[in-house]
């Protein structure tokens, strides 16, 4: 719902008028301090580093390079969803954007060790086909409605496709970040990675407003604002909140499952947020996006079904185990 609210919420800005990038890419991470409350509430224990062989001073200083590494990463990834949003309708966009399960499946074999079964390669093909089908087919009659042009359309297509690859990425390298350095069971390290990765991601964002001359004109933006300034603060913090809640949800799941399952979590709004598009934006649901979506949505089932398989692989063994000796005595 965060993933589905923000990227709606995202279109709704540069519809109304919103031209800043870098204004559009920082308030994905802006809202990090709000983390700080529910971290209280999470148990943090004394030794940081009772798991690994390094010192506390070279704990701290790994974790930080981490931290800021995964922290420009995000930033550099935001900003190109941000501009694939800009020149893309949301319908279009959210569907490339599920090619980010099949590039999530590549990196989790590399980085992860994740086994790549027929169903979850059956998943990547069809997710493929489907992001393949969007980016050869042009929506020329919205574009020309929101004087985007062919080469924008196509700069919104690879940059969305890219940020697709660098958040699976992303996702792999925060799993590996878990498995091999923040070797803590309490869920506390999910928000303190949440957290840092967001500061570091803000930093460059405002870093990047100012020195592109577009916070400048931050103040006329608003007032030109179609919707009005109020709606204009409304929409930047609604757009935040959302972010920081899918946020929480995808690396939580990283944490305690993995970064594929994590990922096909994301999926779940895939067939939301085109038919929301329709709705709200009145954007054009033609065939050629009917047949994307619904080939998305199957490779989606693909891969449920292969967790669903994989659940059920330990509940058959221990059934196994308990059954064995019963039949060993009474033979």
């Amino acid at each position: 719902m965060g993933q589905s609210g923000a990227v709606l919420l995202g279109r709704f800005y540069f519809d109304q008028g919103g031209e800043s990038i870098w204004m559009a890419t920082l308030v994905q991470t802006i809202a990090f301090p709000i983390l700080f409350f529910p971290l209280f509430f999470f148990p943090h224990p004394k030794n940081l580093s009772n798991t690994t062989h390094l010192t506390m001073h070279s704990y701290t200083l790994t974790l930080i390079m981490v931290y800021f590494l995964l922290g420009i990463l995000l930033a550099g990834d935001n900003m190109m969803y941000t501009i694939g949003l800009l020149y893309l309708p949301v319908s279009t966009y959210s569907l490339i954007c599920a090619s980010q399960l099949a590039f999530n499946a590549i990196f989790s074999f590399l980085i992860n060790a994740e086994k790549l079964t027929m169903l979850i390669l059956n998943s990547v093909i069809l997710l493929t086909i489907s992001a393949s089908l969007i980016a050869l087919h042009s929506d020329s009659s919205e574009d020309n409605t929101k004087n985007v042009t062919k080469n924008k359309h196509m700069v919104g297509i690879w940059c969305t496709l890219g940020a697709s690859a660098g958040y699976a990425l992303l996702l792999c390298l925060m799993q590996l970040t878990f498995e091999r350095v923040l070797k803590r069971e309490t869920f506390s390290v999910v928000l303190e990675m949440q957290i840092w990765t967001s500061f570091v991601a803000s930093c460059v964002c405002i870093v990047g407003l100012f020195a592109s001359g577009e916070g400048k004109g931050l103040e006329d933006e608003m007032r030109r604002f179609k919707a009005g300034r109020e709606v204009y603060m409304l929409t930047l913090v609604g757009t935040a909140l959302a972010w920081q809640i899918c946020s929480v949800g995808v690396v939580g799941l990283i944490y305690l499952v993995s970064s594929l399952f994590s990922n096909v979590m994301s999926m779940l709004s895939l067939p939301l947020v085109p038919v929301a598009a329709v709705l709200l934006y009145r954007e054009q649901m033609d065939g050629v996006k009917i047949v994307a979506m619904l080939l998305a949505i199957l490779g989606f089932s693909s891969y449920i079904y292969q967790n669903y398989l994989d659940e059920n692989k330990p509940k058959e063994t221990a059934i196994l185990a308990i059954d064995t000796p019963e039949t060993s005595i009474s033979g």
